[in-house]
């Protein structure tokens, strides 16, 4: 999926890489908008250049991808992801530039502190979601929801998972298996068009817990298997959230209500209530 995004009245291509779920953006646009030059071509070319001379992997890493150039035509275009992007720009000398590299010097501080102290980033993170509106219960959940999806991303590295896609593949197992959907669907569900959208912000507190069942039986059932490669865990996947499904169902059947919702956070709650939305469909 590719889109046009204005900055400062300019317009920078961008394309959307699902299989990687990152976007890519137009070089040579981000050089128009922040250096003014009447040639931004010239510019990256003679730019990339020294870049590579002075052995910078960024511009090494580089890929090109076709765009739709100002004549129409699709040409092939040198694009960055967000992290390549905000490492090339700290290489323009332009005021502005000025306030990208101020904010890049803030987050490298803040990831420094956060390594020293790691309670520092659970608390920047509660912070963000408080001031989205989401109540403390919730964000209980959600914070330990990623403490138990870290734990099983790194059980899936020791257990030969490297690629970005076998990880997309596993958690969609798991995911299918608690709920009848893959994450996919389940944004879908949910009317969640923006491919930058987290699935888990809009989940509600009883769709957060089945996540991590899915998910912590996953890491369990894993090791007791001793599951190997992608095969290996993804029949540990599928087992892992056929135990939340389980569950899931159950509660269903007990309590005459479906715990998947299409309701999202996409409209916050009044800050007084702190209560999920109705279904936006």
């Amino acid at each position: 999926m590719s889109a046009i995004a204005l900055f400062e009245e300019k317009q920078v291509r961008r394309a959307w890489n699902a299989a990687e779920e990152k976007w890519y953006f137009a070089i040579v646009d981000v050089v128009a908008v922040l250096t003014g030059s009447p040639n931004p071509q010239v510019y990256w070319r003679v730019m990339k250049t020294r870049l590579k001379k002075e052995g910078n992997e960024t511009v090494t890493n580089c890929s090109g991808l076709k765009m739709t150039a100002a004549d129409g035509k699709q040409r092939m275009t040198d694009v960055a992801d967000t992290e390549q992007l905000l490492r090339l720009i700290q290489s323009i000398p332009s005021p502005k530039a000025e306030p990208f590299k101020r904010w890049l010097a803030r987050v490298g501080y803040e990831r420094l502190e956060e390594i020293e102290n790691p309670e520092l980033a659970a608390r920047r993170m509660r912070a963000i979601y408080q001031q989205k509106g989401y109540s403390e219960e919730w964000i209980e959940k959600r914070l330990r929801g990623i403490a138990v999806r870290d734990e099983l991303c790194e059980e899936w590295k020791k257990r030969g998972v490297k690629e970005h896609r076998d990880f997309a593949i596993l958690t969609a197992e798991i995911s299918q298996a608690t709920f009848g959907m893959t994450p996919s669907q389940y944004k879908d569900f949910k009317a969640l068009s923006n491919p930058k959208d987290n699935l888990r912000d809009h989940m509600t507190d009883l769709e957060l817990i089945f996540t991590m069942l899915g998910e912590a039986s996953t890491t369990e059932i894993a090791r007791k298997r001793d599951a190997k490669g992608v095969t290996g865990n993804r029949q540990a996947a599928r087992a892992g959230g056929t135990v939340a499904g389980n569950a899931r169902r159950e509660l269903e059947q007990q309590s005459g209500t479906r715990v998947s919702t299409p309701a999202n956070f996409k409209i916050l709650p009044e800050s007084q209530t702190r209560k999920l939305p109705k279904p936006t469909r």
